[in-house]
């Protein structure tokens, strides 16, 4: 495999684990390459290249990135330093050599300068390793957590002018368990939870999965949702398509007194999920 060819491989890898973001994912480019790569598949990214050589001298903003990528650089602990400082709360460096095995000193290195989940393994078929760590958050409150990144995309936006590329949708599946354990002939059914005004149903779409499951919390505490099992990820582009509309982050005031419904949708229209 030619050298283009298995770097490509090995930023899916990476990109496998950029994590959930409101709509638009703030990646900081420490190689160069890695986002001008990830944007050939990938239209939420906004994408800032800084050299990791110049991370110092730049003085980049903190809390400014959800994530940070690195490929084939070996961060010093100055850089590392920085790279924490560049991420918000929950951000990821996600870290690649495509030489070299998984060692307890690549663990060491981020832990010394305070990242958190620390995962290190092998890249792709045991060729590399692959290095994440996650800036720690400042509560330990997972409602508060999910609501400081579901706070970057508005409330009430009008899917007209909305210029993410996914709509997530509160589903209810049935049956509820994995496809590895449905019996012969048995199919997954989705319902998309959705109000009714006078005979027009209209779906509750969000912007982002943290957006999509900060509503869901309190609504499931305030008695207005409940049986959700999944949120289903879609693109605009067959939200725009459907014949229903679609409230995108709806306020949870404004629902109150509204009849709640579920519209049966294709689970094979979604796109792979959040992790």
């Amino acid at each position: 495999m030619d050298a283009s060819r298995l770097r490509r491989h090995f930023v899916a890898v990476m990109a496998k684990h950029l994590p959930p973001s409101s709509s638009t994912l703030r990646l900081l480019d420490l190689d160069g390459q890695s986002g001008r790569f990830l944007a050939q598949s990938r239209e939420d990214l906004q994408i800032c290249h800084i050299p990791a050589s110049e991370l110092a001298e730049r003085g980049v903003k903190q809390a400014a990135f959800d994530a940070v990528l690195a490929y084939d650089l070996d961060l010093s602990r100055s850089q590392l330093k920085s790279c924490l400082r560049a991420l918000r709360q929950g951000g990821r460096l996600i870290a690649l050599q495509p030489r070299g095995a998984a060692s307890e000193s690549h663990w060491r290195r981020l832990q010394d300068q305070g990242f958190v989940r620390i995962l290190i393994e092998p890249a792709l078929d045991q060729l590399g390793v692959l290095i994440r760590g996650e800036k720690p958050h400042a509560s330990a409150d997972t409602k508060a957590r999910i609501q400081s990144v579901a706070r970057a995309d508005g409330d009430a936006l009008d899917l007209a002018q909305f210029s993410g590329r996914y709509i997530h949708l509160l589903i209810q599946q049935h049956p509820n368990k994995p496809v590895w354990k449905l019996a012969r002939g048995e199919k997954i059914a989705w319902r998309a939870a959705a109000i009714r005004r006078q005979s027009t149903a209209i779906l509750l779409g969000f912007s982002s999965l943290p957006k999509a499951v900060g509503f869901m919390q309190p609504a499931v505490l305030a008695g207005i949702i409940s049986d959700i099992n999944k949120v289903g990820k879609f693109s605009v582009e067959q939200a725009r398509a459907w014949e229903w509309d679609i409230i995108l982050n709806p306020m949870l005031d404004s629902l109150c007194g509204q009849q709640l419904t579920f519209i049966d949708i294709d689970p094979a229209l979604a796109e792979a999920p959040d992790e």
